[in-house]
């Protein structure tokens, strides 16, 4: 059976489920008790589970990140939001010093199993200081699994597979999506982590996409005519599904990343170095990110800085011109 649930909605009924199948599980962080609970994916947390398992908090990023991995040490499964990425670069050290390598430290013997919520990218005028995403950032530190579902479904079957995983997890959600709304299972489930979803199939040329650009990507890949284009969404940047993107550009020859982050270091030039170093073929890479600068407040300045359809439709064209 399958209900329509938007993408905050999803997040709380994952939790929830999560809660409800291990004691263990409990959740922390700023806001999480408001009444309109962190885009409604934190409502009725409260009533539902008590104040020792549903942790409002002050706002001090270090103090509750720290706290988390020590609640992880003794084998409880936290889930600590951070309304803005943003503000969670506050807990850097905790995230990369401690919590990312503890693991490796301890040649496999403990673990630190945290899942990370953090609000990310696209607003209404948030400007620089409410608008990263730092996905790219996070991909850089080993020891991390980073996910970004650009869905309803997948929201809810990542973060269970999220929280039950036994490696600490930044799972990132796009602003923007939370009122996106689709059918999704009424059973809890999971959706394994590290592997990617060909959400349409084509043959002439591969886009690869994750967060809030997927939706815009389908949408033209399935309106635009003549032309058989496959969407790829990553659903998890790290570990990252190069077999998948892989088998598609061998059968395109043509690859299209579209990014929601900075171009410098990101998550496409990794896909380009990737393929550069296995494929045996020519092909054909272009990719689509934000400008190198940092987001502006002004709402139509912002409107200019994103990425949108007109952007990658005229990029598509521009390669299949190229091509002929």
């Amino acid at each position: 059976m399958k209900k329509l649930l938007s993408y905050g909605e999803s997040i709380n009924e994952a939790t929830i489920q999560s809660m409800r199948f291990d004691k263990k599980v409990f959740i922390i962080g700023l806001g999480i008790t408001d009444k309109n609970g962190v885009y409604k994916t934190t409502g009725n947390l409260l009533k539902k589970f008590g104040k020792k398992r549903v942790v409002g908090s002050p706002a001090s990023e270090m103090a509750l990140t720290m706290l988390s991995a020590g609640a992880s040490l003794k084998r409880l499964r936290p889930i600590l939001v951070h309304q803005r990425v943003d503000f969670m670069v506050y807990s850097m050290d905790q995230i990369i010093n401690w919590i990312s390598l503890w693991s490796f430290k301890s040649s496999g013997k403990s673990n630190i199993p945290i899942t990370i919520r953090a609000i990310i990218g696209k607003g209404w005028g948030q400007g620089p200081q409410h608008s990263k995403s730092l996905h790219s950032l996070f991909a850089n530190v080993p020891g991390l699994e980073v996910v970004m579902p650009s869905s309803p479904a997948d929201a809810k079957g990542l973060l269970v597979a999220s929280i039950f995983s036994n490696n600490p997890t930044i799972f990132l959600e796009s602003r923007s999506l939370y009122d996106m709304k689709q059918k999704v299972e009424n059973k809890m489930y999971y959706t394994e982590i590290g592997v990617s979803s060909v959400v349409k199939k084509g043959n002439d040329l591969t886009i690869v996409s994750f967060g809030n650009t997927v939706p815009i990507c389908l949408n033209i890949a399935k309106n635009i005519k003549n032309i058989s284009i496959e969407v790829i969404d990553l659903r998890t940047i790290k570990p990252l599904d190069s077999k998948t993107i892989t088998k598609s550009v061998n059968k395109t020859k043509k690859i299209l990343v579209v990014e929601p982050g900075w171009k410098f270091g990101g998550i496409a030039a990794e896909i380009s170095a990737r393929l550069n170093e296995s494929m045996k073929i020519p092909f054909n890479f272009k990719r689509i990110t934000w400008p190198d600068s940092h987001v502006p407040t002004s709402y139509p300045l912002e409107k200019e800085y994103y990425p949108d359809s007109k952007t990658i439709k005229s990029k598509i064209n521009q390669m299949l011109k190229n091509d002929n």
